[in-house]
């Protein structure tokens, strides 16, 4: 709607989470909980988008800092929830159309499901449209009162009466109000409440009272109202969008053996026919291909995976690109900015970091390959470390196609070894090799004869000389 205002509340203190942090700015399913708000907003393309801010404020903005275009007004003291929406007259007042309110703890509601309140408040052309629910235990949510079927008022709980708290239909906290009578009627809004505060609900009978129209749209899924309080709520709604993400996966082909022990971020892609053993955990912006399998204990946090890529148990992959068909681990550590081409393979304990490794390449066991460009079809051998530091600065080893590095050699970067060149096994290399050459730096081997008897006898020696 052109003419669409969004307002997300995000002023609250949040005391029940015992933290340092602003509520919102915790995750859940990877993602802080105030973006599926902001998320879900922006499906409806609002023409503003204000955030009320208090607590932590500073932090919340810099949170916030990658949305272009947000207004900020700041609530001090909050002073409930109709006081904060009053804060944005400063920006809204002057404006026309109407406002969607929303919590920015309230992570798990959907795009369709404000679309349709939007949809209905505008078709109604009333003041005020209050999206509910029916709850089996509707504890601690304020209830709507009806009168012959249509809403007369909201009660907060720690207001209701006995009667009032067996209600089952609760109220969201998600609102469309119309601007044109909103400000002036949050300015007549009284404190005569158990809290102390200005209840937003108050405007509903405020509404009624004044002939205004108030309207309701249920909603179908309960979970999605769900507002985040505490750490277990925070665990729960975060179980919620996990298992969602896992049933969407395995209905579009994708096969999770254990869905309880699996953790898929709400932004990860995978492919059809990946099968993703137990314990995974695939976070941020990860993209899985078709047809790769992915071994328990793994972590990938940001990465691209191709089609048909193996990763074995035990795994962290971060910030990284694997082409097709390669194989990595187990056991392996591969940091950001790293790239496997085609058909590489990692074997166990090898650590990579911002490393270029080419097609066919493999590095099999107990490796180190930092700040490193290898060409393809390369052989790393077990134990060679790219020697990246020199105490104040990060150097490069280029490998070029067809090196053989033997075992347990050191790379001493800034380094080039030619193409087509060995390295022997225990070498330091310091100076750049030829192509085609062979680079050994160990001296000549001397085998001396009859060494072994003469070290025991001058052991036991020394031991009768300590005896006396």
């Amino acid at each position: 709607m052109s003419d669409l205002h969004v307002v997300i509340l995000a002023a609250g203190k949040g005391t029940r989470m015992k933290s340092a942090r602003p509520k919102v700015l915790h995750n859940v399913a990877g993602r802080p909980m105030v973006d599926y708000a902001m998320a879900a907003a922006k499906s409806l393309t609002p023409r503003t988008t204000t955030v009320v801010v208090g607590h932590m404020k500073e932090l919340l903005r810099q949170g916030l800092e990658r949305y272009p275009g947000l207004s900020f007004v700041t609530q001090e003291p909050q002073l409930g929830t109709g006081h904060a929406l009053l804060q944005t007259a400063s920006v809204l007042e002057r404006e026309t159309g109407c406002v969607l309110l929303l919590s920015g703890d309230v992570p798990l509601l959907k795009g369709h499901t404000l679309a349709a309140l939007v949809s209905k408040h505008a078709e109604s052309k009333v003041a005020a449209t209050v999206l509910t629910a029916i709850v089996d235990q509707p504890y601690g949510y304020g209830r709507i009162v009806r009168t012959k079927g249509r809403i007369s008022r909201i009660v907060e709980e720690r207001d209701a009466s006995p009667a009032q708290r067996k209600i089952h239909e609760i109220n969201s906290g998600v609102y469309v109000f119309s601007l044109g009578p909103l400000f002036d009627s949050l300015r007549g809004l009284a404190t005569g409440n158990a809290q102390g505060e200005y209840y937003l609900t108050d405007l509903v009978s405020t509404y009624r009272r004044r002939r205004l129209g108030v309207e309701t749209v249920v909603v179908d899924d309960p979970n999605e109202i769900r507002g985040i309080n505490s750490r277990s709520e925070l665990a729960e709604a975060s179980r919620i969008v996990r298992q969602k993400k896992n049933e969407e996966l395995m209905a579009a082909g994708v096969t999770i053996e254990d869905p309880a022990t699996t953790y898929v971020d709400d932004d990860v892609v995978v492919g059809a026919d990946t099968v993703i053993h137990p314990g995974v955990y695939l976070e941020g912006r990860t993209q899985i291909g078709q047809a790769c399998e992915i071994h328990a204990g793994v972590r990938i946090v940001n990465s691209v995976l191709d089609d048909r890529v193996t990763v074995q148990n035990f795994c962290v992959i971060t910030g990284s690109r694997l082409a097709s068909g390669v194989t990595v681990g187990p056991f392996v550590h591969i940091r950001p900015e790293t790239e496997l081409r085609d058909s590489v393979h990692i074997g166990n304990f090898v650590e990579l970091k911002k490393a270029v490794l080419g097609k066919g390449t493999k590095a099999g066991h107990h490796a180190y390959l930092g700040d490193a460009v290898i060409g393809e079809n390369v052989n790393i051998g077990a134990g060679t470390i790219t020697c990246n530091y020199d105490g104040s600065r990060k150097h490069q080893t280029t490998i070029e196609d067809g090196v053989f590095v033997g075992t347990d050699s050191q790379l001493v970067a800034p380094v080039t070894i030619g193409k087509g060149a060995y390295v022997g096994s225990g070498t330091t290399i310091r100076e750049n090799v030829p192509a085609g050459a062979l680079a050994v730096s160990a001296g000549k081997q001397r085998n001396i004869e009859g060494w072994v008897d003469k070290k025991k006898q001058e052991s036991r020696k020394a031991k009768v000389e300590s005896e006396k």
